[in-house]
């Protein structure tokens, strides 16, 4: 019997090795000769580097870059082979700073274009990019300025500080001196909003309030994306405002999408591609998944939802275990085999979370279900 075990983590309580390990206890105690395969996985979101370094064998690098702020800040992404594994957040990200300090007109992504670079210069050609948990609202131009990108007002002066609020000011995008490395470089990218470039539901009124924007701000960063969307469609051809995730991480995506070429892909399926997820699971019996609240989102593309893809079109039933259950008709007509708790039993939350609690919680969850 062949069983593969391939759960996100859960959040605040065990990561995704921990919960496969956890799951190999209780299985081995119902069937000892069985075949066990533990899988790191993620969603895009945190813990994706993790997941993919883990899988392909690869390693954690350090570089200093620039924060939101453009103060200087280690960072850390992940090398395998030619492959680069980036978080944008490890440089741009929302936690790096005070709510005090969270103001899109200021914030820049010239640090993820830093750790790009970076990677070119370490010899990589393919990047596979989480873009969620940003502080910007930049639409990219930080980063693409780092990677060679020049950006002229309507008086032909070059604009130093990119940033969002200096998206309006731009007239003419100037690529000549891109480097060779970057343009042939293929970028994917985990995008898991549909969120277009700007317009009522674009990166600015959907997300930039969060990020610290008041409503008048929001007003501004939008027309200014705006803006910048017709100097991207006169320079590439290409009009980014209607594109599904071009507003990802306040226009990054749209970015990545005009200037770069690069593919936008649901954060799961960049991850299990990236894996080798579908020659992983040839061969199972089953598969069990599983993440720390399985609810109505669940459904919505989330990990165990990618997951149970990829296993029905091989034909494996697919369990999903929670910390947390609520069921819906989303879920249940996924097609699970079945959605169980791993908590039988009320207890306090904070007792709940416990790495040590929670993993055995697990053990005896998988024990129960296969006994059955």
């Amino acid at each position: 019997m062949k069983i593969v075990v391939a759960s996100d983590s859960f959040k605040g309580s065990m990561t995704s090795v921990e919960v496969a390990q956890s799951a190999q206890t209780g299985i081995h105690q119902v069937y000892p000769d069985a075949e066990v395969v533990g899988v790191n996985v993620a969603d895009g979101g945190e813990g994706t580097v993790e997941a993919i370094v883990q899988a392909l064998a690869g390693e954690i690098v350090e570089v200093l870059v620039s924060d939101p702020l453009m103060r200087p800040i280690t960072a850390h992404y992940g090398i395998a082979g030619d492959t680069a594994i980036i978080e944008m957040a490890a440089a741009s990200g929302l936690p790096l700073l005070t709510p005090e300090q969270r103001n899109p007109w200021l914030t820049s992504t010239y640090g993820t274009g830093e750790m790009i670079m970076d990677a070119i210069h370490r010899g990589c050609q393919h990047f596979l990019v989480g873009i969620g948990g940003s502080a910007t609202n930049d639409a990219g131009i930080g980063m693409l300025q780092a990677m060679g990108f020049r950006f002229y007002d309507t008086d032909n002066q070059l604009i130093e500080d990119c940033c969002g609020g200096r998206m309006a000011d731009i007239a003419r995008i100037d690529d000549s001196a891109v480097p060779t490395a970057v343009r042939t470089a293929t970028f994917t990218v985990a995008c898991d909003v549909d969120t277009p470039f700007c317009g009522p539901e674009g990166a600015a009124h959907v997300f930039a309030p969060q990020k610290g924007a008041n409503p008048e701000m929001v007003a501004r960063l939008d027309n200014a994306m705006l803006s910048l969307a017709k100097v991207i469609e006169r320079h590439y051809g290409v009009n980014v405002i209607p594109v599904a995730g071009a507003g990802a991480a306040g226009g990054m995506g749209g970015a990545f999408y005009a200037c770069l070429h690069a593919t936008l892909k649901k954060g799961i399926d960049m991850v299990l591609d990236a894996i080798h997820f579908d020659t992983i699971i040839q061969g199972a019996d089953l598969v069990i998944t599983g993440e720390g609240k399985v609810d109505f989102q669940t459904a919505k593309g989330k990990t165990a939802a990618g997951v149970l893809a990829r296993a029905k079109q091989q034909h494996i039933p697919v369990i999903a275990i929670g910390g947390c259950v609520e069921l819906c008709d989303s879920v249940l007509q996924m097609g699970f085999a079945g959605i169980y708790p791993i908590l039988t039993e009320k207890v306090p939350l904070e007792v709940a979370m416990q790495r040590e609690f929670a993993m055995s919680n697990v053990t005896k969850t998988i024990a129960r279900i296969l006994k059955n």
